[in-house]
């Protein structure tokens, strides 16, 4: 069914930390969408103005800058909020290796910020961003919950922690939270730009520029990418979940498989382009294969993706045709 004939209260509201960033943008646009109220919160760090800018004029919808790390800021957010969506956090398992002591700061102390807050403002429901490097070097899959290895990254130890929060919250003071492990999401407003970006757009953008794409490692690491019309569909879907659901993580993605140089292979041929990427080093704290059993969130949070890889990556591409500066040949 998707999201979209989803009903909440008439006057149900909602707040969206890192709502300036890609997911965090894509949710205050679905539940603008559904006619409810959205709060937003981001300090732009890494979220952008213009994806906070064309939601500004809609009466349902306020905006309030500022940092998850400030607890007055976090109570503030809170108040009279049912709904709290909490994306905020820095993303990136290379850059968390070269900052440890912010991902700490922003990922660990803040998350624990927006809990506490919630609690005391008698929030409805908690859903947060975790992510699929919890699973760090646990080698067999699909990917299920409960059986993790070592995290390989500050990034994959942050999201642990949040989860060991999420259950305490749930468990000590009956707050109900749901930690979504996302796995490579993707879509419109994704940020091609920067040392630290996501490969599908950082591969759309060079190829449309007629730029060679560098691949990390030798192309055959796979990846369960998840197109962000799923991931609203699953955080929509927590804020109607029952209590006994809450203090849990679950899978979110598509369910499939993809390696990174089939990925290359069908963004190119989208575009047209025949460019041959180059090939680097495997990254640091990166998992080789990634893949998803999600049934735990289809049987507890009434999960069912509609959207696959190949729906998916057709309308990034459109997405990105329209959006990103072509340079003259």
């Amino acid at each position: 069914m998707g999201y979209k004939r989803l009903t909440f209260p008439k006057n149900a509201k909602f707040l969206v930390t890192g709502s300036a960033g890609f997911i965090g943008s894509n949710l205050v646009e679905a539940i603008l969408n559904l006619g409810y109220q959205v709060r937003g919160l981001d300090n732009f760090s890494t979220g952008k103005k213009e994806n906070v800018e064309e939601f500004l004029g809609n009466p349902k919808y306020e905006f309030l800058e500022g940092d998850i790390r400030d607890f007055d800021t976090c109570i503030k957010v809170c108040e009279g909020v049912d709904f709290v969506l909490h994306q905020a956090a820095w993303g990136s398992v290379p850059r968390s290796i070269e900052m440890p002591l912010l991902y700490e700061e922003i990922n660990i102390k803040g998350t624990l910020n927006m809990m506490e807050a919630s609690r005391q403002t008698n929030v409805k429901k908690f859903v947060y961003a975790s992510s699929s490097s919890v699973y760090g070097d646990e080698p067999n899959l699909p990917k299920i919950e409960g059986r993790e290895g070592n995290v390989l990254s500050p990034y994959a130890l942050t999201k642990k922690v949040n989860e060991e929060y999420g259950k305490l919250y749930s468990n000590l003071y009956g707050l109900d939270t749901y930690g979504l492990r996302y796995f490579n999401v993707f879509g419109r407003r994704q940020n091609p730009d920067g040392v630290y970006a996501a490969v599908i757009p950082k591969f759309i953008k060079q190829l449309i520029n007629n730029e060679q794409p560098m691949i990390n490692g030798d192309g055959k690491q796979s990846r369960d990418f998840t197109y962000i019309e799923n991931v609203i569909e699953a955080n929509l879907k927590a804020c109607k979940a029952s209590h006994e659901a809450g203090g849990q993580a679950y899978n979110i993605a598509y369910g499939g498989r993809e390696y990174l140089i089939d990925l290359y292979n069908i963004i190119s041929k989208a575009l047209g382009k025949e460019i041959v990427p180059k090939f680097g080093t495997q990254r640091l704290g990166d998992i080789k294969h990634s893949n998803a059993d999600i049934s735990k969130a289809k049987k507890f949070l009434d999960y069912d993706p509609e959207w696959d890889f190949e729906q998916g990556i057709k309308y990034t591409i459109d997405s990105y045709k329209k959006t990103i500066f072509v340079h003259s040949n």
